[in-house]
């Protein structure tokens, strides 16, 4: 296959070389639903410039490193010096918009603590070019960035929906940070971020499909090749795990690992057949009899809720504190932005009711998200219109209260007690009218098969004292109407034959 390379004025490796490359960590959401965290404030990191390098220069894989990861990003160079300006203001500071790839090897990620230095730093690992949009010609919130490796497209997004827009980062970097020309932030990346090997190309292109001319910075092109240095004669050496392998990839799944486990929509199916009386029986037969959030009732009495835990953390309400914690974009607001689709968001409370840890809009919020409902051992403000909402909701009842009267937003996807019961993020919760559960993930496919069991056993038991039998030997059931159930089960069971027959038919009928 060959690349075209575009050719411009702009040398990122020679006298454009910028004074400072500072990149920013998290910014898509589509990149922030895959880390599983949303920043509350941009945080950055610095790579020197000797990475940068310029479109169609190779990057070398260091020698014993087996996770080179490419980032398409949106990389700002700064037109004029920037030192304490505002966010309303700070677009003009900027003087073109590039295309960036900001490379990593994550065997040396465990080195750095977050610095980056080691895993991102290294000579080439920042390709900028090849060509520069004029900053003034595009609108900031209407960009696209793309990204193909060996022609395949892998990233495709745009700044409409960024968490912390660009000109927040200009104006929060120059409060403490002199910013100078040719200075360059790279903005961060979306989803579809992975690995690639040595013989493979990656190409970036940045460009503004709704302006005029449609400006583009042509593709950014960087052939992958094995290098002959390998790190960690003096120091740290290359070091991974799968939980490296399966971020520097992507997934579990891209990596060739065992897929994490899912709550799969068979599961939620076996789950919503079976009552939470029941769950509860096949857990406490497991040692497992403290997994019940105690206390709280329901906002839609009849309906199950199922999900997987997301988890926020309220401390008891000190004024300092709240002052410092309670307002902005605080760990509450961060948690409900944060859900995603069958998310349960489960709030620790201390099981203080006297005040409101949840409201309308930030319900309507979870709602929106996709999520699957809401737990808290505190009270519902609002709980009315919480109630009229279609998101399930446990609660202690509802209280007018605002949140600060006896709480502050502390954490958010961290262990917490709520209702009497530990519960960690990726926890399955299931609730009803009896109360909710917390199910450990690696337990579910075992209680629930023994619940489907149990409730069967159960009607057959029902069914008996229904026609007037004595619940002696039948409840719990003795041997001989063991044998009975089992039988009449046998039974009812049809054959892989006649089940092959009722498909016939059913498909013959147009079912």
């Amino acid at each position: 296959m060959t690349y075209e390379e575009v050719r411009s004025p702009f040398d990122p490796a020679g006298a454009d070389r910028p004074g400072k490359v500072i990149a920013l960590h998290l910014n898509y959401p589509s990149r922030i639903a895959q880390r599983g965290r949303t920043p509350a404030q941009p945080s950055y990191f610095v790579k020197p410039s000797t990475s940068v390098s310029a479109s169609g220069t190779p990057i070398e894989r260091p020698a014993g490193t087996e996770l080179l990861a490419f980032e398409g990003e949106i990389a700002l160079v700064i037109g004029q010096t920037a030192r304490g300006v505002a966010q309303d203001g700070a677009w003009a500071y900027v003087r073109s918009v590039t295309a960036a790839n900001d490379f990593g090897v994550y065997d040396l990620r465990y080195a750095d603590k977050g610095s980056n230095l080691r895993s991102k730093g290294g000579d080439g690992f920042t390709p900028l070019g090849p060509a520069l949009i004029d900053a003034r010609t595009v609108d900031p919130a209407a960009l696209r960035i793309r990204t193909w490796v060996d022609g395949e497209l892998v990233q495709d997004d745009t700044t409409g929906t960024l968490v912390f827009p660009f000109e927040q980062l200009v104006a929060d970097l120059s409060q403490l940070i002199t910013l100078e020309p040719g200075d360059v932030i790279l903005t961060g990346t979306p989803a579809g971020s992975s690995v690639v090997l040595p013989g493979q190309t990656v190409e970036v292109e940045v460009d503004a499909p709704d302006a005029a001319g449609t400006p583009s910075t042509g593709r950014l092109v960087t052939h992958v090749v094995e290098g002959a240095s390998r790190p960690g004669a003096f120091g740290a050496g290359p070091k991974i795990d799968d939980l490296q392998r399966a971020e520097a990839w992507g997934s579990p799944e891209a990596a060739g690992l065992e897929p994490a486990w899912q709550l799969t929509e068979e599961r939620r199916t076996k789950l919503a057949s079976v009552a939470t009386a029941t769950l509860s029986s096949q857990l406490r037969k497991l040692g497992f009899d403290d997994v019940s959030i105690d206390g709280v009732r329901p906002t839609h009495p009849g309906e199950k809720m199922i999900g997987r835990a997301r988890t926020l953390r309220f401390i008891p309400a000190r004024s300092d504190l709240f002052a410092s914690h309670g307002g902005g974009y605080n760990a509450q607001k961060r948690a409900f932005d944060g859900l995603n689709p069958g998310d349960v968001l489960v709030i620790e409370a201390r099981g203080e009711s006297g005040t409101g840890t949840v409201g309308d809009i930030l319900a309507l919020r979870a709602q929106v998200r996709g999520a699957a409902g809401i737990v808290t051992d505190g009270g519902i403000r609002d709980i009315a219109a919480v109630s009229a909402l279609g998101i399930p909701a446990y609660s202690q009842g509802g209280h007018p209260a605002v949140l600060g009267r006896r709480h502050v937003p502390w954490d958010v996807d961290v262990t917490i007690a709520c209702g009497g019961a530990a519960v960690q993020p990726g926890d399955v919760i299931v609730g009803d009218d009896d109360g909710v559960l917390v199910i450990p993930p690696h337990l579910v496919d075992e209680v629930v098969d023994a619940a489907i069991v149990q409730e069967r056993e159960e009607e057959f038991i029902a069914a008996r004292v229904a026609e007037g039998e004595s619940v002696d030997g039948l409840y719990p059931m003795n041997a001989a109407w063991k044998a009975r159930f089992a039988e009449q089960a046998a039974n009812e069971q049809p054959t892989n034959e006649q089940a092959t027959n009722d498909q016939t038919e059913a498909t013959r009928d147009g079912e």
